[in-house]
């Protein structure tokens, strides 16, 4: 009897999955870059890992599973019209791959989040018993049709939606997988569970109950937010196929001589500790991006791929988690860290800067709210201005003294750090989001 496994990156929104297929063998369902807890579980249960599968070129993330098929032997499956560059066994619509004497897999063209999307329906014993609906069908949304340029956008959710009603004939208990979910960049806004049923998405799924073809386009059209720039990158990078790394590097310790002498050669800073610890000094020019599950996203959409990136941490933060949030989005010139971290800078003698963080009692007269334009739109401090935090450094901005904000101030902080590094003065950023100005003024936030 199969079982399936499921694994989440919530940072990234993205789920995959391992299928123990009962005969000692399994397969995995797109992968991470780095699918350490996958190998482990199959070790743990003396598994092979046999087949790695991917529904279409991911935008989100650099892909596992070339890196699967060498270091485990696995066959890597692909939709054909990915056009891969890398060794896999290509499907079209139909195609049925066993996967054991019991256990089948049958390919389901699917596209509209991307023009070669395949969905795939697992069946045990000629029964359906899952499927796995990678960027297509999600809780409570489907995924958006924009990630290919505004010129497919519409066409491509015209096929989303005739993608959409292939489903039709699937029963209502069947339990979907959908690998985007909360907290991806990939889908329209939905729901906050990853893992639904046919029946259940029918009956609250908005975009399962438009009036008409046009009435769904509109809907998911109109309601595409902004989204990283890698990803404009990263599907080329899977279809030629990532760079072969099977362990997770350490990051080099560089001395404040050294890493001064990087910096002036052209690399950039990335200031990975808490925004407030952040505010209280820095190395000049420096970017502010705290270590969390989102680290990645932030960085990737702010940063350049082919400049060199030095990091400064605090000693009890997770290396290892930041090299893998950083090659997971394929930025992979990493050149290290500064040993000693910032006491050592100082020390040293080398000067830091500063940034304010402050209370709603000592906002500036321009208060720039640097969420997403949805979560600003929810409810946003009266007279905020909104610009997300990927086009602060292309927004004119006042001259004048300027208070930053966002939900907690990671992203504030992220903002502010390339305010000050532009050359602008008076930055500040505030301590909390809209709840905490709430609570800490007693008034009610604007919405639109």
């Amino acid at each position: 009897m199969i079982h399936i496994h499921e694994f989440v990156d919530g940072g990234l929104g993205h789920s995959s999955y391992l299928i123990d297929l009962g005969n000692k063998t399994a397969a995995l369902i797109d992968p991470p870059r780095f699918p350490i807890p996958h190998e482990s579980l199959a070790a743990q249960e003396h598994l092979r890992i046999a087949w790695t599968i991917d529904t279409h070129s991911h935008a989100d993330y650099v892909t596992g599973s070339p890196g699967i098929v060498v270091r485990d032997g696995a066959t890597f499956v692909a939709p054909a019209a990915s056009h891969l560059e890398t060794p896999h066994h290509p499907v079209q619509d139909g195609d049925r791959i066993a996967l054991s004497d019991a256990v089948s897999l049958v390919a389901i063209a699917t596209p509209g989040h991307t023009p070669d999307h395949h969905a795939y329906l697992l069946e045990e014993h000629g029964a359906p018993v899952g499927l796995f609906t990678g960027g297509s069908l999600m809780v409570g949304s489907v995924g958006r049709t924009d990630l290919c340029g505004p010129d497919l956008t519409v066409p491509l959710a015209h096929d989303m939606y005739r993608s959409l009603i292939r489903f039709d004939d699937l029963a209502d208990d069947l339990v979907m997988y959908p690998t985007h979910g909360a907290g991806s960049f990939c889908g329209a806004p939905g729901g906050s569970e990853r893992i639904s049923t046919l029946g259940r998405e029918r009956a609250v799924n908005p975009m399962l109950r438009t009036a008409s073809e046009d009435d769904f386009v509109d809907r998911l059209v109109g309601g595409f937010g902004t989204f990283p720039s890698y990803f404009a990158r990263l599907p080329e990078v899977n279809r030629r196929g990532p760079h072969r790394i099977d362990a997770l590097p350490n990051l080099e310790r560089l001395p404040p001589d050294d890493f001064e002498r990087q910096v002036a050669q052209g690399a950039l800073v990335i200031d990975a500790r808490p925004f407030v610890a952040f505010g209280t000094g820095h190395i000049a020019k420096s970017l502010s991006n705290t270590l969390r599950p989102v680290f990645a996203s932030w960085l990737g959409w702010l940063v350049d791929p082919d400049r060199p990136l030095l990091f400064v941490l605090d000693d009890d933060q997770d290396r290892a988690d930041l090299v893998r949030q950083c090659l997971d989005v394929g930025l992979e010139r990493l050149a290290g860290e500064l040993d000693g971290g910032l006491t050592a800078w100082t020390h040293s003698g080398r000067p830091i800067e500063t940034i304010p963080v402050v209370g709603p009692d000592r906002f500036a007269p321009t208060l720039i709210d640097v969420r997403q334009a949805n979560e600003f739109d929810g409810g946003h401090v009266p007279g905020a201005v909104n610009v997300e935090v990927a086009a602060v450094s292309a927004t004119a901005l006042s001259a004048s003294p300027i208070t930053v904000m966002c939900g907690h101030g990671e992203r504030a902080m992220t903002a502010a750090s390339l305010l000050v590094s532009a050359g602008h003065h008076g930055v500040s950023v505030f301590d909390g989001g809209p709840d905490s100005w709430v609570e800490a003024t007693g008034r009610q936030l604007t919405r639109a």
